[in-house]
């Protein structure tokens, strides 16, 4: 091992494992799998760490699984030099792949390749292949995607083999062909004769004639070949399908497979590196290529029987699930009538004869249920086994969970499976189903779930910083698509999102990404737009800016039916990948719903659609109320429900999204709320032809053309905080220089936002200077008028003193009053002062025909009364009904007030 390499493994050891035993070897390290100090490794070579608990836990990592980024610079580590021109390349093979470079030398370059439509290069190892060459990429291959090897363009090696450079296949015993040309010389270290197919789709039946023919002409006998190919579905279906051709062409073929377990697809050079190609491991290799192309279930039975199974278990054959049973007396009678007629057969003979002729196989489902992964909602207290249910020929694989309960017993297990796929029908007993649970599910996966979809930011001891979007995920710069068992694997996390209700189709081809949209999107909305869109990017953010600034505004679109809200709101979800949708409307929506519509996405934003009729909220239970929103500023949780069990917990899932608001009307609601939103109203003023095409063009634009956009936010991540870090402290201290602007709320918020249209202009450079410019403009205005309507009473309280005064207006001399009182409302006996009785103030209201708003509304927003001082509600004698009753008293009349009045008393 390099020596610096092996002091960076050696510091990352130490602090990750901490061993507790020096020398030779390290022992005693903390295990993260089962959290035991039985961790491993030797000391000179700490290839391989493993945990000593076989039993319980028999975790095994290598060290590039740990530590990739030390595996990925290799240019870096090791510049080429006039003396050795492959240094790069050399230390990649001994110290990446385990090789001894004397054995190789001579194979291999080092060259480079750059990827133009990328702009990226690297160095690579490269080796002649067919007239041509193929390369593996060393540095940071995982930024070149799925192109981390390749040919050169127009290669044809269809049908070939590669072999390693001096090997005469004719002299071999065996010859067995691979997917890699790593893998064929890491078996050649083990002196297994291997040649490389390429790829698993390769059936390199041209080689396989030429060595016939080369053998015959040599007077040799054929080698038996040996289909080694991966252990993925491709893999084995291809081993199957070689291994019967050769056979039918008249070879000896068989097949060997690496054991597949956990997530990890481990190949021929994985195994090199873990010390696991001596000959004991390759006869396992071999028993397991033999089980997979058995010709029968019999044959596989037995052959599982002879490996040490025992005599009765279950076993898949043809995506069918079998159960063996052997019954003995019919096996001791076979056993004797097989020797009595043919003595000279060997005690092994006799007992496979016997074997074939006495076990008894059992057809007891008509599909293949495999257990993949165990996965588990914490805060919910949930868990499900999620399974792949196989067909024979189809049709194809179906992937569901199961819960405990459904497999726990024959009659659940039954149902479950009917209903998970047409025709899945199993027949066995709950002891059969034990003993094939009991297999699967022995050091079965765990992977993390999360009931939403966007960003996961994890917790302190395990933290994710992760974007989970449908059918790909995001970290640290870069994307990986869901695998075949439907979750991401994101280094050692292994996570999925369980959320159903947000589909996002993301376009991931970024080269099929179009800007031209935001010509049109400016044309058609102008500086509103880009504020619009700079507000919508920064949601793909808003956990890391909550976590960074504590709060993250909300976004109020509102303005005059036709406006094109509608319109602009739907393209921003288009950017996002999801379709023919808005928004959802809370005044419809029940309490549970709104807070699952809350809770259902993180880093995304939550529209809230036509919120602005009149709900009725002081009769209509569970109607919305805007002071809901407070805690979501916050990232907090917007409502708590308890737990089913017996215990005291609660489910607060906190709020991860933006908040949008949509309506005709702009938001009327408490200051707290207010001073939460950023304003931007749309009107029909302006509108065109040419705003028409413009909004029409972003109705018709596809989504596979404009949701590469959260892909490339996503991907930015690092340098969208930092410039939001950098710029909003600036932008804040902008705003607080103009003297209209007074709230710090207000400022902190649209800071934030111009800080945003910034940063939206550095990720995409279509958005040119002008419209930055224009936008934060903008943002300034929207700060001031903002600063003016907090400045302003709350509508409802605006309507409550035109009435008073209107109503006062009626002690004029020329107004018709029987009684003569001194105000029709006012029943303060100070003129500093102003008492109203609210059940009065509805009762005249209602005498005169005059609307109002609800009692219930006003008392909520009367006391933040700015053109009238509120002062307290108090009893007051009321110089109305005292007047009323001495005029009462002169007219004869029975009528009497009371003098002690509950009023709201205001300062005058």
């Amino acid at each position: 091992m390099d020596s610096r390499l092996h002091a960076d493994i050696t510091a990352r050891l130490d602090r990750d494992f901490q061993f507790k035993e020096r020398g030779e070897w390290l022992r005693q390290g903390r295990c993260p799998s089962c959290d035991g100090k039985s961790v491993w490794t030797h000391a000179e070579a700490p290839w391989v760490l493993k945990c000593e608990k076989l039993n319980k836990c028999g975790a095994e990592w290598h060290v590039k699984e740990l530590y990739p980024d030390l595996f990925d610079k290799w240019s870096e580590r090791h510049p080429v030099t006039d003396i050795n021109p492959h240094a790069a390349a050399d230390a990649y093979l001994r110290d990446a792949r385990g090789f001894d470079l004397e054995r190789i030398k001579g194979w291999y370059t080092q060259e480079h390749y750059f990827d133009r439509e990328l702009n990226l290069g690297s160095a690579t190892v490269r080796f002649p292949v067919a007239n041509a060459y193929w390369e593996r990429i060393i540095d940071e291959p995982h930024r070149f995607g799925s192109k981390k090897a390749h040919f050169k363009k127009g290669i044809h090696y269809g049908h070939t083999w590669w072999v390693p450079p001096g090997l005469d296949l004719t002299a071999a015993k065996e010859v067995w062909i691979v997917e890699g040309i790593f893998d064929a010389i890491a078996l050649l270290h083990h002196d297994v004769v291997a040649v490389s197919a390429l790829t698993c789709n390769n059936d390199c039946a041209q080689s396989i004639e030429a060595l016939g023919q080369a053998c015959d002409d040599a007077g040799r006998d054929r080698p038996t070949l040996v289909w080694a190919l991966d252990g993925d579905k491709a893999g084995r279906g291809y081993t199957c399908k070689y291994v019967k051709a050769c056979r039918e062409a008249g070879w000896d073929a068989t097949a060997a497979q690496i054991p597949q377990q956990g997530r990890t697809k481990l190949d021929w050079n994985d195994m090199h590196q873990r010390g696991r190609l001596d000959a004991k491991a390759l006869s396992t290799y071999r028993y397991y290529g033999a089980l997979l192309v058995s010709e029968s279930a019999g044959a596989k039975a037995v052959l599982m029987y002879q490996h040490g199974n025992g005599s009765s278990f279950p076993f898949e054959f043809d995506s069918r699930l079998f159960w063996f049973k052997l019954d003995l007396d019919k096996y001791h009678k076979a056993s004797e009538a097989i020797s009595d007629a043919d003595p000279d057969l060997s005690k092994e003979e006799v007992r496979e004869r016997a074997l074939l002729e006495a076990h008894a196989v059992t057809e007891i489902a008509t599909c293949y249920p495999q257990a993949l992964y165990y996965q588990r909602q914490e805060l919910t207290d949930e868990s499900w086994y999620y399974f792949r249910v196989s067909f024979p020929h189809g049709p194809a694989p179906v992937k569901n969970t199961f819960t405990a309960a459904q497999i726990a017993g024959a009659a659940e297990f039954k149902k479950r499976l009917l209903a998970m796929a047409s025709g899945a029908i199993y027949t066995g007993s709950t002891g059969m189903l034990d003993a094939l649970m009991k297999k699967q599910l022995a050091r079965l996966p765990v992977v993390e779930t999360v009931d939403f979809i966007g960003y996961t930011k994890g917790d302190k001891t395990n933290p994710h910083r992760a974007y989970i979007f449908g059918d790909i995920a995001v970290q640290a710069g870069r994307w990986v698509a869901l695998n075949d068992e439907d979750y991401f694997e994101l280094g050692k996390l292994s996570i999925k999102s369980l959320n159903q209700s947000v589909g996002l189709h993301i376009n991931t081809k970024l080269n099929q990404f179009r800007t031209d949209w935001v010509r049109d999107l400016y044309t058609a909305f102008g500086a509103k737009g880009v504020v619009a869109l700079a507000f919508w990017f920064g949601a793909l953010f808003a956990e890391q800016i909550r976590e960074q600034d504590k709060s993250f505004p909300f976004l109020e679109i509102v303005g005059e039916a036709g406006a094109g809200k509608t319109t602009l709101i739907e393209f921003m979800w288009k950017l996002c990948g999801r379709l023919d949708y808005e928004g959802f409307d809370p005044s419809k929506s029940t309490l549970a719903a709104r807070s699952r519509n809350f809770a259902q996405v993180s880093n995304l934003p939550v529209v809230l659609i036509e919120s602005d009729r009149d709900s009725g909220a002081d009769s209509k239970k569970g109607a919305f109320d805007w002071d809901e929103l407070k805690t979501a500023y916050n990232g907090r949780a917007s409502r708590a429900r308890g737990m089913k069990n017996s215990g005291n917990e609660t489910y607060e899932p906190p709020f991860r999204g933006a908040v949008v608001i949509s309506q005709n009307a702009p938001v009327q609601a408490s200051e707290a709320i207010m001073s939460r939103i950023c304003h931007l109203y749309f009107d029909r003023n302006g509108q065109s032809p040419e705003t028409r095409r413009a909004a029409e063009t972003l109705e018709r634009m596809p989504v596979e053309d404009v949701s590469g956009f959260i892909l490339k936010a996503a991907l930015a991540e690092a340098r969208v905080m930092q410039l939001v870090r950098d710029l909003a402290p600036s932008m804040e201290k902008v705003l607080a220089g103009r003297s209209e602007i007074r709230s710090q709320r207000v400022i902190k918020n649209h800071g934030q936002v111009m800080a945003l249209v910034s940063a939206l202009a550095d990720v995409f450079p279509a958005i040119n200077a002008q419209m930055v410019d224009a936008a934060h403009d903008q943002c300034i205005a929207m700060a001031i008028e903002r600063q003016e309507s907090l400045n302003a009473d709350h509508v409802f309280v605006q309507e409550f003193w035109e009435i008073f005064e209107y109503l006062e207006g009626e002690t004029d001399p020329g107004h018709e009053d029987p009684f003569n009182l001194p105000s029709v409302l006012n029943h303060s006996r100070d003129p500093q002062l102003i008492a109203v009785s609210l059940p009065h103030f509805e009762q005249v209201c209602a005498d005169r025909k005059l609307r109002h708003a609800p009692l219930a509304e006003l008392k909520r927003v009367l006391a933040t009364s700015r053109r009238h001082k509120f002062l307290g509600v108090r009893t007051v004698n009321s110089i109305i009904n005292a007047r009323f009753n001495d005029r009462a008293a002169l007219a004869d009349s029975e009528q009497r007030r009371p003098m002690s009045v509950k009023c709201w008393v205001f300062q005058a």
